[in-house]
């Protein structure tokens, strides 16, 4: 299963090309994660998750650039691999015009107290799992 989420192109993520700036690519994934982990699950009214994680890699491929703005891009996200601290993640970016870009990130569950990473617990991991695919 995957995660959808929309994320809106805006005019100022435009660059002298006049196409959407490589860094704002990080920007628009950050956004869907955000919903897939917190926003989503508040609106169905579910417990948010890993508002205690960071990004420990991030690797884009951009296929098609994004021209112009002012429309909505499409974010897709599923789950690739569930390690003891750490997931990854993986993501397509598309619109009508196609496949902008594919993108993954691994990220590293945190314990606040210490700053160290902690073991993924097992109502995390469980979430991870509906959206694993291999």
């Amino acid at each position: 299963m995957r995660h959808h989420g929309k994320t809106y192109v805006r005019w100022n993520d435009l660059d002298a090309f006049g196409h959407i700036n490589n860094a704002n690519y990080l920007t628009f994934i950050q956004e869907v994660r955000a919903d897939f982990t917190w926003y989503s699950r508040i609106a169905k009214g579910l417990k948010p998750m890993f508002a205690d994680m960071v990004v420990a890699r991030a690797e884009i491929d951009y296929l098609e650039p994004i021209n112009g703005g002012g429309f909505d891009i499409d974010v897709a996200i599923w789950v690739s691999k569930i390690g003891n601290s750490s997931f990854t993640l993986d993501y397509e970016l598309t619109s009508k015009d196609g496949v902008h870009a594919k993108a993954r990130t691994v990220q590293v569950a945190v314990d606040m107290a210490t700053k160290r990473s902690r073991a993924i617990t097992d109502e995390e991991r469980a979430l991870l799992s509906e959206y694993l695919e291999a």
